[in-house]
């Protein structure tokens, strides 16, 4: 887990996600669907985590993927 700030986790995980997504050769990740029941989706993976359950983040994380490519115009995965 990391907590480098006080304040602003979320933007440093989604400036280290956008630079492991770009190593692997996508475009910048686009973070923008993640508002409303998503955001609680999203909340209650970074908890699920916590306990070492990874698979909410990867659905989270795959459907950031996907609507990244879509918007972009990218052949999906």
């Amino acid at each position: 887990m990391i907590h480098p700030f006080r304040e602003g986790n979320g933007r440093a995980a989604r400036m280290l996600s956008n630079l492991m997504g770009l190593q692997a050769g996508l475009p910048p990740l686009d973070f923008s669907g993640i508002v409303g029941k998503r955001k609680n989706d999203y909340l209650q993976a970074i908890h699920a985590g916590i306990e070492h359950n990874y698979l909410p983040m990867e659905r989270i994380f795959n459907a950031v993927i996907r609507r990244t490519l879509r918007i972009r115009g990218h052949r999906q995965l």
